[in-house]
Formats: C-alpha cells, structure tokens, sequence
C-alpha cells in the first residue's frame, strides 16, 4: 500500500459526491422522505407506511439516477406509476414528476442551508493530486457541476461524469458500472488502475461489478457491514482514515 492507503498500481481515483465529497446526502435523504411521504399519505391516507431513510434510501434510492430511485422504491412497495417525461411537473403523477419534485425540493434545501464539503476529502483529494494521480467526480446528480463550484472544488477533478453527461452518453447509472467505466475511459486508465470511492451500497455493486482495482466504502451512517458486503476492499468513516496504518 502507497502512502494513500492505495494498491501500488492504482493511477487514477473516482470520487462520488454526495456523502463522500460533501455533506448532501442526508438533504437528498430529506427531500426524499419528503417526497415520497406526500405521495403516499395522498395514496394510501393517515395510516401509510412512511419514508424510512434508515432503511429506503440506503436499499433502493441512494446513489441512483433520480428516475431509478423512484422506481426502484416504488417497487418495493409494489407501486406503478407511469413513466412520463423528463420535463414533467413536479406535481405530476408519473416516476419524473416525482423525480422532479424531489429535485425542487432538493434545491430548496440547497438554496437555504448551503452546501458544505468534507474537509478529510478535500485534503486527501490534494494529496492525490501531488503524487500524480488523476481524479474524476462520478455522480448522478445533475447539480454536480453547480455543487462543485459552490464549495470551490471544480478544479480538483480532471473528468466529470455526472447525470447531465449520463443522459448525453445514455450511460445507465449505479448500480450499473458504466459512468465508472467511462470516467477511467476519459482519464485514460484500465478499471483495474482505478479506485472508487462511494458511500452509497449502489456505488459498491457498481465497483465490484466493473471489477475496478480498488473500492473504498465512505461510511458517515454506520452500515460499515453492508458496505463491505456489498464490495468494499476498504470501509473509512473519512478519507483522512487511509494515510493512517492498518
């Protein structure tokens, strides 16, 4: 192991955002719940089955593109909706109007509380950067770039894959591997030169699926078991952890 806490053959790191870069998840856990709560109290009345982001956001919406988390959650609670389009309202009954709600909220929060970043990641985002290794952020966000530049972090990363790029390269998101894939593509390394580093039990399925050479758990929730079942080489509660022996 480098001085990084990385594999001696690992060139490049790919950086979630969202719980790993900044401290956002738990406002995407919120307008969620909020979300899916107004949905389902109007669906099923007093007596529904809230939101459990204890549970739900972990299992079926974090780290997904936005439309797959409302399908997914809604699945398991054996929900249809239709599909709809993109620029659906955000009062419209169908997966992107909740999609959309969601993301109007999202900003809301945003727009009110701000957005701070990790400083253990940042830190450690620069050391990476020193030693020559290249970097690339890997989300699903459309908000990457604008969250980025609002905790001045845009220049630390060489390649950007976010859900805006997604939707351009039609790349299926987490847990598939493909936005992974294509930041290492786009850095100019194979998977097996490349780290991951996700907080979200999709991102770990996408690390192991796209067989990347090294996958590091971000575990700010405690479900370090869960992060390390589903993939994780490495579980930290913060990236200032892997300069530290083992």
């Amino acid at each position: 192991m480098t001085e990084l806490g990385l594999p001696e053959d690992i060139q490049a790191c790919l950086f979630d955002l969202d719980g790993v870069v900044t401290r956002t998840a738990v406002v995407h856990a919120a307008a969620w719940k909020e979300t899916f709560d107004a949905f389902l109290r109007a669906r099923d009345g007093e007596h529904y089955r809230p939101f459990d982001p204890a549970h739900d956001y972990d299992e079926y919406v974090d780290g997904r593109p936005r439309a797959d988390g409302v399908r997914t959650f809604l699945a398991s609670r054996g929900i249809e909706l239709p599909e709809g389009g993109p620029g659906d309202p955000p009062d419209a009954l169908t997966v992107h109007g909740l999609g959309n709600r969601k993301n109007e909220l999202l900003l809301e929060k945003i727009r009110t509380d701000g957005v701070e970043a990790y400083d253990g990641t940042l830190r450690y985002l620069e050391a990476v950067r020193a030693r020559g290794l290249r970097t690339a952020i890997v989300s699903s966000s459309a908000n990457c770039r604008d969250v980025l530049r609002s905790i001045g972090a845009e220049h630390l990363f060489d390649v950007r894959i976010d859900g805006v790029v997604a939707a351009e390269r039609g790349l299926p998101g987490k847990p598939h591997p493909d936005t992974f894939l294509a930041a290492a593509r786009d850095l100019g390394v194979t998977p097996a030169r490349a780290a991951v580093f996700e907080d979200a039990l999709a991102g770990m399925d996408a690390g192991r699926a796209g067989r990347f050479g090294y996958v590091v758990g971000v575990d700010r929730v405690g479900q370090t078991d869960a992060l390390y079942a589903h993939g994780a080489d490495r579980v930290v509660k913060d990236l200032a952890e892997l300069g530290e022996k083992q």
